[in-house]
């Protein structure tokens, strides 16, 4: 267990290393590139200031989070389609990037291309889970401890935990440090959660994640030098659902994830809201420029969305009964 431990470590500590790197690089490249991000006209004033801030930074949260896993966990199995989902996530997020900054169409990818492209990855990414890892169609209810073996309905669940967490992460990432913060903590609670049930080597690519996400935040706390764009939101979404695949967690990381539940459910209810009755329940969603335009600081909703993360993160482990079972 210690060599696991100290491996964690170490993995963490490169893709920190990594990520404080490649940004003094990065971000004068993507500068060049003129990849700036584009501002909604109807968010938070404060934000026009933003416009032309290079995204797509997500690029170097994917590099640091390889060359880590790579470097600790070799060809392990488990943290290698782990680090293939995350870079098929990254991949849609990058062309979603792609079409809108550089080929200037705002609407980016269209949402039914989108779709397919998940589709795609979540069948695939389920029959890899099933039939060659091994992992079985059941999953683990938390605080109960219960389990339920879904048999053929797992893979259509699992492309819906992977399309719903990948976009959830995506709403999240709205201010600068927000998803990455968020995200930080998640992670960090999935390191825990691969230790106790003995997935070390999916460990390390959490680790990965912790110091990846840690890295970046020296770029894009506030005020941001650089955003994640959806190849990073993307990309992370995806990590966070095949992390919960592998250690059967799914459910938990709606409590693990409770940030990302939050934004999603409020663009839902927005959305819902005004279609059936015209009014709209926030002033505007995702939920944190709700709090904006309610005259928090942006830096302020960061920490206090942080905190929560942070509280709910712990909250998912105490709710993982799954210790010990493979």
């Amino acid at each position: 267990m210690q060599e696991y431990i100290i491996n964690i470590l170490i993995a963490a500590v490169i893709a920190v290393v990594v990520s404080a790197l490649m940004g003094p690089f990065m971000i004068p490249f993507l500068q060049r590139l003129k990849v700036g991000q584009s501002i909604r006209e109807e968010g938070p004033h404060r934000h026009y200031a933003k416009a032309g801030t290079p995204t797509m930074g997500g690029i170097i949260i994917i590099t640091a989070v390889m060359l880590a896993t790579f470097i600790m966990a070799g060809s392990n199995a488990e943290a290698l389609a782990a680090v293939l989902v995350m870079i098929a996530f990254g991949g849609i997020g990058f062309w979603d990037d792609y079409i809108k900054v550089v080929l200037k169409r705002s609407l980016g990818l269209r949402a039914r291309e989108k779709l397919l492209l998940q589709l795609l990855i979540g069948v695939l990414f389920g029959l890899l889970l099933i039939y060659h890892l091994h992992r079985g169609t059941w999953i683990i209810i938390p605080f109960s401890g219960t389990v339920i073996d879904l048999g053929y309905i797992y893979i259509p669940f699992l492309i819906l935990v992977l399309i719903a967490t990948s976009n959830a992460v995506n709403l999240t990432d709205g201010l600068d440090g927000l998803a990455s913060g968020v995200t930080f903590f998640v992670a960090l609670a999935f390191v825990l959660i691969c230790l106790m049930t003995a997935h070390y080597q999916l460990g390390i690519f959490c680790a990965a994640l912790v110091g990846a996400c840690a890295g970046f935040l020296i770029f894009n706390h506030y005020p941001a030098r650089v955003f994640m764009g959806d190849t990073g939101s993307m990309a992370l979404g995806g990590a966070m659902a095949a992390i919960a695949a592998i250690t059967r967690s799914e459910v938990a990381l709606l409590i693990l994830g409770g940030v990302y539940v939050i934004e999603a459910l409020s663009v839902i209810i927005q959305v819902i809201s005004y279609q059936t009755t015209g009014k709209r329940v926030f002033l505007m969603s995702p939920l944190h420029h709700h709090f904006e335009l309610k005259g928090w600081a942006e830096t302020k909703v960061v920490k206090v969305f942080t905190l929560a993360s942070l509280a709910l993160a712990v909250l998912g482990l105490l709710a993982f009964k799954g210790i010990g079972i493979r």
